[in-house]
C-alpha cells in the first residue's frame, strides 16, 4: 500500500525503490515506499511467518539475541529449519522483520506527524528530532539493530529502512543549504549506527539525554 503524503516517503526494511515527486518540490526524487513491491503471501505462509516471528521475539526477549539459533526458533515455532532460512536467510533476517514495523512507525510519525519531527519545522530543527528519535529507538532495540546490521558485512546499508533515513537526512541537510548532503547524511548515520552507540551506552557508560544532546548539536553543526 502507497502512503499518499507529502514529504519523503517511508521504506521499511521489506520495501523496494520507487519513483515519485514531491508536493513540495518540482523535482524528482527515487524514494522508499512502505509496500510497495511486497510479495502476497498464501494464508499458510502469513500464518508461518506470524508464528516464526513471536517465536523468535519470546525467544530473545527470555535468553537475549546471542544465546538464540535458528534451530531454537524453528522447534519453538514449529516450523521446518529449511522453511525458516528460506523466509528469513539467518538471524539477521529476523532481527530486520521485527524491527519492520517499529521502524514503520517512526517514518509515519517523520511523513505526517507533527512538528518537529513531522512536516511544518525548520530542516535543522527536524533534524535533530530526527536523531532524538532514532536514537531513542535503537537504545530501545539494542541487541537486534546491532544484529540486523552487522549480521553480514555491509548489512546495515542494504536495508529499505536505511534508505530512508538517509533520503530524509539527505533532504533536510540540502534544505538547509549544507554542502555535499549526502556525505553529511552518513557521517549523521554513522553516528547513530548501533554498534557506534552500543560502545558509547554500553562501553563507555555515557549518559542517555547527554548523548542525545550531543549527536543533536553534531546534526546541526552539519547543516552549515
Amino acid at each position: 500500500m502507497q502512503t499518499n503524503v507529502s514529504g519523503p516517503e517511508s521504506g521499511s526494511s521489506t520495501a523496494t525503490v520507487e519513483t515519485r515527486s514531491r508536493r513540495d518540490s518540482p523535482s524528482r526524487t527515487e524514494l522508499p515506499v512502505l509496500d510497495v513491491g511486497v510479495v502476497r503471501e498464501r494464508a499458510d505462509a502469513a500464518r508461518n511467518r506470524l508464528r516464526v516471528l513471536a517465536a523468535a521475539e519470546r525467544l530473545f526477549g527470555s535468553r537475549g539475541v546471542a544465546g538464540v539459533t535458528m534451530d531454537d526458533v524453528a522447534a519453538e515455532a514449529g516450523v521446518g529449519k529449511g522453511t525458516l532460512y528460506r523466509r528469513f536467510g539467518d538471524k539477521g533476517g529476523l532481527a530486520v522483520a521485527l524491527l519492520d514495523e517499529r521502524e514503520r512507525e517512526l517514518q509515519l510519525q517523520m511523513i505526517s506527524g507533527a512538528p518537529p519531527l513531522g512536516p511544518g519545522a525548520p530542516p535543522g530543527t527536524r533534524l535533530t528530532a530526527f536523531v532524538r528519535a532514532y536514537l531513542h529507538l535503537v537504545e530501545t532495540q539494542l541487541d537486534l539493530v546491532l544484529l540486523s546490521e552487522t549480521s553480514t558485512p555491509g548489512a546495515r546499508h542494504r536495508t529499505g529502512a536505511h534508505a530512508f533515513w538517509r533520503q530524509h537526512c539527505r533532504l533536510l541537510l540540502t534544505q538547509a543549504g549544507a554542502a555535499d548532503p549526502d556525505l553529511r547524511a552518513d557521517l549523521l548515520l554513522a553516528g547513530l549506527a548501533a554498534e557506534q552507540v552500543t560502545h558509547w551506552l554500553r562501553d563507555e557508560r555515557r549518559d542517555r539525554a547527554r548523548l542525545a544532546d550531543a549527536l543533536s548539536s553534531a546534526a546541526l553543526a552539519l547543516t552549515g
